[in-house]
């Protein structure tokens, strides 16, 4: 089970975006993560004479973050938290922050 999920709220702890704070789009599978508005790069993209519908000149997108550089956001402490996990009485695993006990999926 991974510490951090697509749709979480996360914020950012080290690198260029320092501080933000997003959703996280996509979890790749080598530890990256692509979230909302961070680790913006430009990219320079050709006309495409097959597609002449498809976006083309500069333009800005998500680049991966390595997990180790964000933080699940707490909305209850207004901070990045560590995450851990609890098993409940019916053996189902679930996640929760570490400073005060609340569960993640609620």
């Amino acid at each position: 089970m991974n510490r951090i999920k697509k749709g979480d709220e996360v914020i950012v702890i080290a690198g260029r975006s320092k501080g933000t704070r997003g959703s996280v789009l996509s979890v790749l599978k080598d530890g990256r993560l692509l979230v909302d508005n961070v680790n913006m790069i430009k990219k320079h993209v050709k006309v495409d004479p097959n597609n002449p519908e498809k976006p083309s000149g500069i333009i800005s997108k998500e680049a991966p973050i390595h997990v180790s550089n964000v933080m699940l956001f707490n909305n209850a402490t207004g901070k990045g938290d560590k995450v851990s996990f609890k098993t409940l009485e019916d053996g189902k695993k679930i996640r929760v922050f570490r400073s005060n006990g609340e569960a993640v999926d609620a």
